[in-house]
Protein backbone atom coordinates (compact mmCIF):
# COMPACT_ATOMS: atom_id res chain seq x y z
CA UNK A 1 0.00 0.00 0.00
CA UNK A 2 1.35 3.43 -0.86
CA UNK A 3 1.86 6.07 1.83
CA UNK A 4 -1.08 8.11 0.65
CA UNK A 5 -3.44 5.34 -0.32
CA UNK A 6 -6.52 4.38 1.54
CA UNK A 7 -6.97 7.40 3.91
CA UNK A 8 -9.54 6.54 5.47
CA UNK A 9 -13.17 5.98 6.15
CA UNK A 10 -12.44 6.16 9.89
CA UNK A 11 -11.15 9.71 9.64
CA UNK A 12 -14.27 10.79 7.81
CA UNK A 13 -16.43 9.33 10.54
CA UNK A 14 -14.33 10.93 13.23
CA UNK A 15 -14.59 14.36 11.66
CA UNK A 16 -18.33 14.20 11.03
CA UNK A 17 -20.65 16.49 13.00
CA UNK A 18 -21.32 14.58 16.22
CA UNK A 19 -23.83 15.25 18.97
CA UNK A 20 -22.26 16.36 22.24
CA UNK A 21 -23.43 18.11 25.36
CA UNK A 22 -22.11 19.45 28.62
CA UNK A 23 -23.04 17.57 31.76
CA UNK A 24 -24.00 19.02 35.08
CA UNK A 25 -26.92 19.87 37.30
CA UNK A 26 -30.06 20.84 35.43
CA UNK A 27 -30.07 24.28 37.08
CA UNK A 28 -26.65 25.20 35.66
CA UNK A 29 -27.34 28.04 33.16
CA UNK A 30 -23.88 27.62 31.66
CA UNK A 31 -24.36 24.01 30.63
CA UNK A 32 -24.33 23.32 26.93
CA UNK A 33 -27.04 21.27 25.31
CA UNK A 34 -27.28 19.54 21.95
CA UNK A 35 -30.07 20.26 19.51
CA UNK A 36 -31.78 17.48 17.61
CA UNK A 37 -29.64 18.28 14.60
CA UNK A 38 -26.46 17.73 16.59
CA UNK A 39 -25.39 21.37 16.69
CA UNK A 40 -24.06 22.65 19.99
CA UNK A 41 -25.74 25.66 21.48
CA UNK A 42 -25.29 27.71 24.63
CA UNK A 43 -28.37 28.45 26.74
CA UNK A 44 -28.97 32.06 27.77
CA UNK A 45 -26.29 33.28 30.13
CA UNK A 46 -23.77 30.63 29.09
CA UNK A 47 -20.79 30.77 26.81
CA UNK A 48 -19.23 28.47 24.31
CA UNK A 49 -15.84 29.88 25.03
CA UNK A 50 -14.19 30.78 28.30
CA UNK A 51 -12.04 33.29 30.09
CA UNK A 52 -8.44 32.78 31.02
CA UNK A 53 -9.28 31.62 34.49
CA UNK A 54 -11.16 28.58 33.24
CA UNK A 55 -14.69 29.85 33.90
CA UNK A 56 -17.36 30.65 31.36
CA UNK A 57 -18.93 34.13 31.48
CA UNK A 58 -22.45 33.85 32.84
CA UNK A 59 -22.08 30.23 33.91
CA UNK A 60 -22.90 29.27 37.46
CA UNK A 61 -20.03 28.07 39.67
CA UNK A 62 -19.08 24.42 39.28
CA UNK A 63 -20.12 22.07 42.11
CA UNK A 64 -17.84 21.06 44.97
CA UNK A 65 -15.45 18.32 44.03
CA UNK A 66 -13.32 15.49 45.42
CA UNK A 67 -15.30 14.52 48.52
CA UNK A 68 -17.00 17.92 48.65
CA UNK A 69 -14.07 19.99 49.89
CA UNK A 70 -12.00 21.23 46.95
CA UNK A 71 -13.58 23.16 44.11
CA UNK A 72 -12.63 22.22 40.54
CA UNK A 73 -10.69 25.51 40.34
CA UNK A 74 -8.16 23.89 42.70
CA UNK A 75 -7.14 21.84 39.67
CA UNK A 76 -7.52 24.53 37.01
CA UNK A 77 -5.02 25.26 34.26
CA UNK A 78 -5.10 28.22 31.83
CA UNK A 79 -8.09 28.19 29.51
CA UNK A 80 -7.02 27.25 25.96
CA UNK A 81 -9.30 29.83 24.35
CA UNK A 82 -10.54 29.52 20.75
CA UNK A 83 -9.17 26.87 18.41
CA UNK A 84 -6.68 28.57 16.11
CA UNK A 85 -4.60 25.71 14.68
CA UNK A 86 -5.57 22.98 12.18
CA UNK A 87 -7.01 19.67 13.33
CA UNK A 88 -4.91 16.51 13.39
CA UNK A 89 -5.79 12.86 12.86
CA UNK A 90 -5.40 10.51 15.83
CA UNK A 91 -3.61 7.60 14.17
CA UNK A 92 -1.23 5.83 16.55
CA UNK A 93 -1.11 5.64 20.36
CA UNK A 94 2.29 4.92 21.87
CA UNK A 95 2.15 3.84 25.53
CA UNK A 96 4.75 2.88 28.10
CA UNK A 97 4.79 2.06 31.81
CA UNK A 98 7.08 5.02 32.41
CA UNK A 99 7.75 8.51 31.10
CA UNK A 100 8.79 8.60 27.44
CA UNK A 101 12.07 10.56 27.41
CA UNK A 102 12.26 13.91 25.64
CA UNK A 103 14.90 12.59 23.25
CA UNK A 104 12.63 9.71 22.18
CA UNK A 105 9.69 12.08 21.72
CA UNK A 106 11.84 14.31 19.52
CA UNK A 107 12.92 11.36 17.39
CA UNK A 108 9.29 10.26 16.96
CA UNK A 109 8.39 13.70 15.64
CA UNK A 110 11.17 13.40 13.07
CA UNK A 111 10.07 10.00 11.75
CA UNK A 112 9.21 10.34 8.07
CA UNK A 113 5.43 10.40 7.75
CA UNK A 114 4.75 11.67 11.29
CA UNK A 115 2.95 15.00 11.23
CA UNK A 116 2.66 15.59 14.98
CA UNK A 117 3.13 13.78 18.31
CA UNK A 118 1.43 14.89 21.52
CA UNK A 119 2.83 13.77 24.89
CA UNK A 120 0.22 12.90 27.49
CA UNK A 121 -0.50 10.63 30.45
CA UNK A 122 -2.55 7.45 30.00
CA UNK A 123 -3.71 5.01 32.70
CA UNK A 124 -6.48 2.55 33.47
CA UNK A 125 -8.96 3.52 36.18
CA UNK A 126 -11.43 1.08 37.73
CA UNK A 127 -14.87 2.44 38.58
CA UNK A 128 -18.14 0.63 39.20
CA UNK A 129 -17.03 -2.51 37.43
CA UNK A 130 -15.59 -0.81 34.36
CA UNK A 131 -11.95 -0.17 33.56
CA UNK A 132 -11.69 3.19 31.83
CA UNK A 133 -8.74 4.39 29.80
CA UNK A 134 -8.17 7.95 31.00
CA UNK A 135 -5.79 10.39 29.32
CA UNK A 136 -4.44 13.60 30.81
CA UNK A 137 -2.57 16.51 29.35
CA UNK A 138 -2.80 19.95 27.80
CA UNK A 139 -6.45 20.36 26.72
CA UNK A 140 -5.55 22.93 24.08
CA UNK A 141 -3.26 20.47 22.33
CA UNK A 142 -5.34 17.31 22.79
CA UNK A 143 -8.44 18.95 21.29
CA UNK A 144 -6.72 19.14 17.90
CA UNK A 145 -6.79 15.31 17.72
CA UNK A 146 -10.55 15.08 18.29
CA UNK A 147 -13.36 15.37 15.75
CA UNK A 148 -14.35 18.72 14.30
CA UNK A 149 -17.33 19.47 16.52
CA UNK A 150 -15.58 18.44 19.75
CA UNK A 151 -12.48 20.43 18.84
CA UNK A 152 -14.50 23.54 17.96
CA UNK A 153 -16.49 23.58 21.20
CA UNK A 154 -14.65 26.00 23.46
CA UNK A 155 -16.91 25.09 26.38
CA UNK A 156 -15.71 21.48 26.39
CA UNK A 157 -12.11 22.52 26.80
CA UNK A 158 -12.90 25.36 29.20
CA UNK A 159 -14.56 22.83 31.48
CA UNK A 160 -11.56 20.49 31.26
CA UNK A 161 -9.16 23.36 31.91
CA UNK A 162 -11.24 24.34 34.94
CA UNK A 163 -10.67 20.91 36.49
CA UNK A 164 -13.67 18.91 35.26
CA UNK A 165 -13.55 15.77 33.14
CA UNK A 166 -14.67 15.22 29.54
CA UNK A 167 -16.02 11.74 28.86
CA UNK A 168 -16.91 9.95 25.67
CA UNK A 169 -20.69 9.49 25.14
CA UNK A 170 -20.13 5.72 25.01
CA UNK A 171 -19.52 5.78 28.77
CA UNK A 172 -22.48 4.02 30.44
CA UNK A 173 -24.63 6.61 32.27
CA UNK A 174 -24.79 4.38 35.35
CA UNK A 175 -21.12 5.11 36.05
CA UNK A 176 -21.94 8.75 36.80
CA UNK A 177 -23.80 9.47 40.04
CA UNK A 178 -26.86 11.70 40.33
CA UNK A 179 -24.75 14.73 41.14
CA UNK A 180 -22.86 14.36 37.86
CA UNK A 181 -19.67 12.98 39.43
CA UNK A 182 -17.46 10.15 38.20
CA UNK A 183 -15.45 8.29 40.85
CA UNK A 184 -11.98 7.66 39.43
CA UNK A 185 -10.87 4.60 41.34
CA UNK A 186 -12.36 1.68 43.21
CA UNK A 187 -11.63 2.89 46.74
CA UNK A 188 -14.36 4.76 48.61
CA UNK A 189 -12.02 7.73 49.07
CA UNK A 190 -11.01 7.81 45.39
CA UNK A 191 -11.32 11.27 43.79
CA UNK A 192 -14.75 12.18 42.46
CA UNK A 193 -14.54 14.50 39.47
CA UNK A 194 -17.48 16.42 38.05
CA UNK A 195 -18.32 15.51 34.45
CA UNK A 196 -18.05 18.78 32.57
CA UNK A 197 -18.65 17.45 29.06
CA UNK A 198 -19.88 14.48 27.11
CA UNK A 199 -17.98 14.67 23.84
CA UNK A 200 -16.52 12.19 21.32
CA UNK A 201 -12.80 12.06 22.08
CA UNK A 202 -10.22 9.72 20.54
CA UNK A 203 -10.68 6.01 19.92
CA UNK A 204 -9.70 3.91 22.95
CA UNK A 205 -9.74 6.98 25.25
CA UNK A 206 -12.76 6.99 27.59
CA UNK A 207 -12.12 10.29 29.34
CA UNK A 208 -9.73 13.25 29.40
CA UNK A 209 -8.48 15.47 32.24
CA UNK A 210 -6.00 18.31 32.51
CA UNK A 211 -2.46 17.76 33.90
CA UNK A 212 -3.34 18.76 37.46
CA UNK A 213 -6.12 16.22 37.57
CA UNK A 214 -3.78 13.60 36.11
CA UNK A 215 -1.34 14.31 38.93
CA UNK A 216 -4.13 13.99 41.51
CA UNK A 217 -5.01 10.57 40.08
CA UNK A 218 -1.41 9.35 40.27
CA UNK A 219 -1.16 8.89 36.52
CA UNK A 220 2.33 8.40 35.07
CA UNK A 221 3.68 11.64 33.61
CA UNK A 222 3.89 11.70 29.80
CA UNK A 223 3.96 7.91 29.42
CA UNK A 224 2.14 8.12 26.08
CA UNK A 225 2.30 9.79 22.68
CA UNK A 226 -0.67 10.45 20.43
CA UNK A 227 0.73 10.42 16.92
CA UNK A 228 -0.77 11.88 13.75
CA UNK A 229 0.45 10.61 10.40
CA UNK A 230 -1.68 13.01 8.37
CA UNK A 231 -2.19 11.69 4.86
CA UNK A 232 0.27 8.82 5.41
CA UNK A 233 -1.29 5.50 6.34
CA UNK A 234 -0.11 4.43 9.83
CA UNK A 235 1.22 1.04 8.70
CA UNK A 236 3.82 2.87 6.62
CA UNK A 237 5.44 4.37 9.73
CA UNK A 238 4.98 1.59 12.31
CA UNK A 239 8.35 -0.05 11.70
CA UNK A 240 10.20 3.25 12.05
CA UNK A 241 8.23 4.13 15.18
CA UNK A 242 9.05 0.74 16.71
CA UNK A 243 12.75 1.34 16.15
CA UNK A 244 12.56 4.75 17.81
CA UNK A 245 10.46 3.92 20.88
CA UNK A 246 12.11 0.57 21.59
CA UNK A 247 10.79 -2.51 23.36
CA UNK A 248 9.58 -0.70 26.49
CA UNK A 249 6.71 0.97 24.66
CA UNK A 250 3.80 -0.45 22.68
CA UNK A 251 2.08 0.90 19.58
CA UNK A 252 -1.65 0.78 18.93
CA UNK A 253 -3.13 1.88 15.62
CA UNK A 254 -6.23 4.03 16.19
CA UNK A 255 -7.10 4.62 12.55
CA UNK A 256 -8.93 2.25 10.22
CA UNK A 257 -6.07 -0.25 10.35
CA UNK A 258 -6.76 -1.06 14.02
CA UNK A 259 -5.45 -4.57 14.77
CA UNK A 260 -6.78 -6.33 17.88
CA UNK A 261 -3.62 -8.46 18.08
CA UNK A 262 -1.29 -5.46 18.46
CA UNK A 263 0.53 -5.39 21.84
CA UNK A 264 -0.71 -2.74 24.27
CA UNK A 265 0.30 -1.47 27.71
CA UNK A 266 -1.75 -1.82 30.93
CA UNK A 267 -1.02 0.71 33.68
CA UNK A 268 -3.26 1.11 36.72
CA UNK A 269 -3.75 4.62 38.08
CA UNK A 270 -2.64 5.05 41.69
CA UNK A 271 1.04 4.71 42.56
CA UNK A 272 0.67 2.52 45.67
CA UNK A 273 -1.37 -0.24 44.00
CA UNK A 274 0.68 -0.05 40.81
CA UNK A 275 3.95 -0.45 42.70
CA UNK A 276 2.59 -3.56 44.41
CA UNK A 277 0.98 -5.33 41.41
CA UNK A 278 3.11 -4.16 38.49
CA UNK A 279 2.36 -3.06 34.93
CA UNK A 280 2.45 -5.15 31.80
CA UNK A 281 2.10 -5.19 28.05
CA UNK A 282 -0.43 -7.58 26.55
CA UNK A 283 -1.82 -8.94 23.32
CA UNK A 284 -5.59 -8.97 22.79
CA UNK A 285 -7.41 -11.80 21.03
CA UNK A 286 -10.63 -11.80 18.99
CA UNK A 287 -12.47 -13.80 21.69
CA UNK A 288 -11.97 -11.03 24.27
CA UNK A 289 -9.18 -12.68 26.23
CA UNK A 290 -5.69 -11.20 26.51
CA UNK A 291 -2.21 -12.60 26.97
CA UNK A 292 -0.03 -10.53 29.33
CA UNK A 293 3.73 -10.37 28.96
CA UNK A 294 5.09 -13.74 30.22
CA UNK A 295 7.84 -11.95 32.15
CA UNK A 296 5.23 -10.02 34.17
CA UNK A 297 3.27 -13.24 34.78
CA UNK A 298 6.40 -14.97 36.11
CA UNK A 299 7.16 -12.02 38.38
CA UNK A 300 3.69 -11.32 39.79
CA UNK A 301 1.25 -14.22 39.41
CA UNK A 302 1.36 -16.88 42.14
CA UNK A 303 -0.67 -19.96 43.08
CA UNK A 304 -0.96 -20.25 46.87
CA UNK A 305 -3.23 -21.69 49.53
CA UNK A 306 -5.49 -19.31 51.45
CA UNK A 307 -8.11 -19.94 54.15
CA UNK A 308 -11.59 -21.15 53.09
CA UNK A 309 -10.94 -21.03 49.33
CA UNK A 310 -7.88 -23.29 49.25
CA UNK A 311 -5.60 -22.96 46.19
CA UNK A 312 -5.98 -19.67 44.31
CA UNK A 313 -3.99 -18.01 41.52
CA UNK A 314 -3.65 -14.26 42.05
CA UNK A 315 -1.21 -11.34 41.98
CA UNK A 316 1.47 -11.68 44.65
CA UNK A 317 0.87 -8.06 45.62
CA UNK A 318 -2.76 -8.77 46.50
CA UNK A 319 -2.41 -12.21 48.12
CA UNK A 320 -1.32 -11.00 51.60
CA UNK A 321 -4.42 -8.79 51.86
CA UNK A 322 -6.70 -11.56 50.57
CA UNK A 323 -5.22 -14.01 53.07
CA UNK A 324 -5.56 -11.52 55.92
CA UNK A 325 -9.20 -10.80 55.05
CA UNK A 326 -10.06 -14.50 54.93
CA UNK A 327 -8.24 -15.16 58.20
CA UNK A 328 -10.33 -12.46 59.85
CA UNK A 329 -13.48 -13.99 58.37
CA UNK A 330 -12.52 -17.28 60.03
CA UNK A 331 -11.71 -15.63 63.38
CA UNK A 332 -15.08 -13.86 63.28
CA UNK A 333 -16.94 -17.16 62.90
CA UNK A 334 -18.13 -16.24 59.40
CA UNK A 335 -16.28 -18.88 57.35
CA UNK A 336 -19.56 -20.59 56.44
CA UNK A 337 -20.68 -17.38 54.70
CA UNK A 338 -18.10 -17.93 51.93
CA UNK A 339 -18.73 -21.00 49.79
CA UNK A 340 -15.50 -22.40 48.28
CA UNK A 341 -17.48 -24.41 45.72
CA UNK A 342 -18.92 -21.14 44.37
CA UNK A 343 -15.57 -19.36 43.99
CA UNK A 344 -15.39 -17.65 40.57
CA UNK A 345 -11.64 -17.17 40.26
CA UNK A 346 -9.02 -14.44 40.52
CA UNK A 347 -6.43 -14.28 37.72
CA UNK A 348 -8.22 -14.42 34.38
CA UNK A 349 -6.77 -12.04 31.76
CA UNK A 350 -9.61 -10.70 29.62
CA UNK A 351 -11.64 -7.63 28.78
CA UNK A 352 -14.75 -6.89 30.83
CA UNK A 353 -17.57 -8.96 29.29
CA UNK A 354 -14.95 -9.93 26.67
CA UNK A 355 -15.53 -6.54 25.03
CA UNK A 356 -12.41 -4.40 24.31
CA UNK A 357 -14.54 -1.25 24.43
CA UNK A 358 -15.17 -1.87 28.15
CA UNK A 359 -11.51 -2.01 29.13
CA UNK A 360 -9.45 -4.65 30.88
CA UNK A 361 -11.00 -6.57 33.74
CA UNK A 362 -9.02 -6.25 36.97
CA UNK A 363 -8.89 -10.04 36.89
CA UNK A 364 -6.23 -9.44 34.22
CA UNK A 365 -3.96 -8.09 36.97
CA UNK A 366 -5.01 -10.90 39.34
CA UNK A 367 -6.28 -8.42 41.93
CA UNK A 368 -10.00 -9.31 41.97
CA UNK A 369 -11.90 -12.29 43.34
CA UNK A 370 -15.48 -13.44 42.69
CA UNK A 371 -17.18 -15.11 45.68
CA UNK A 372 -20.51 -16.95 46.07
CA UNK A 373 -21.23 -16.49 42.38
CA UNK A 374 -24.75 -18.02 41.97
CA UNK A 375 -26.43 -15.82 44.58
CA UNK A 376 -24.64 -12.58 43.70
CA UNK A 377 -25.31 -11.81 40.07
CA UNK A 378 -24.87 -8.41 38.41
CA UNK A 379 -27.61 -5.88 38.95
CA UNK A 380 -28.89 -7.55 42.15
CA UNK A 381 -28.56 -6.71 45.84
CA UNK A 382 -26.96 -10.10 46.28
CA UNK A 383 -26.73 -12.45 49.22
CA UNK A 384 -23.21 -11.59 50.37
CA UNK A 385 -23.03 -11.32 54.16
CA UNK A 386 -22.41 -7.64 54.91
CA UNK A 387 -20.12 -8.56 57.83
CA UNK A 388 -17.86 -10.32 55.33
CA UNK A 389 -18.05 -7.27 53.09
CA UNK A 390 -16.96 -5.02 55.96
CA UNK A 391 -13.96 -7.24 56.68
CA UNK A 392 -12.82 -7.17 53.05
CA UNK A 393 -13.15 -3.38 52.99
CA UNK A 394 -10.93 -3.11 56.08
CA UNK A 395 -8.28 -5.01 54.16
CA UNK A 396 -8.30 -2.63 51.19
CA UNK A 397 -10.88 -4.22 48.91
CA UNK A 398 -13.66 -2.43 47.04
CA UNK A 399 -16.95 -4.31 46.76
CA UNK A 400 -18.96 -4.53 43.55
CA UNK A 401 -22.18 -4.35 45.54
CA UNK A 402 -21.52 -0.63 46.06
CA UNK A 403 -21.50 0.13 42.34
CA UNK A 404 -24.32 1.84 40.52
CA UNK A 405 -24.75 -1.35 38.49
CA UNK A 406 -24.05 -3.87 41.22
CA UNK A 407 -21.73 -6.88 41.02
CA UNK A 408 -21.98 -8.27 44.57
CA UNK A 409 -19.79 -11.32 43.92
CA UNK A 410 -16.83 -9.08 43.08
CA UNK A 411 -14.09 -7.81 45.41
CA UNK A 412 -11.07 -5.95 44.03
CA UNK A 413 -7.90 -4.53 45.53
CA UNK A 414 -8.45 -0.76 45.80
CA UNK A 415 -5.58 0.27 48.06
CA UNK A 416 -2.50 -1.19 49.69
CA UNK A 417 -2.89 -2.23 53.33
CA UNK A 418 0.14 -3.16 55.41
CA UNK A 419 -0.73 -6.65 56.61
CA UNK A 420 1.78 -6.36 59.43
CA UNK A 421 -0.18 -3.44 60.94
CA UNK A 422 -3.67 -4.34 59.69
Amino acid sequence: MSHRAGRRAGAGLLLAALVLGLAGCSDDPGALTATSSGAVQTPPGGSSGGSAGGSSPGASPSPADARGSALPTSFAVPDPGPLRRPLLTADVLVTSTRRIPDAVRARVRHVRGVRAAFAMSVASVSTNGRTLTVAGGDPGRFRRFTGWQTAQSGAVWSRVAAGEIAVDPSLPPRLVDRGGYLRLGAAQDAPRVHVGAYAPLVRQISAFVNPRRAHQLGMPVDNALLVSTGTVTPSAVRAALHRVVGSRATLQTLALEFDVATPRTAVLSGSSVTSRVGTFSYTAHPNGTVTPDPGWVRSYIRTETVPILGRVTCNKGMLPQLRAALEEVVRSGLAAQIHPGEYGGCYYPRFISYDPAKGLSLHSWGIAVDLNVPGNQRGTVGQMDRRVVAIFKRWGFAWGGDWNYTDPMHFEMAKVVDVGSG
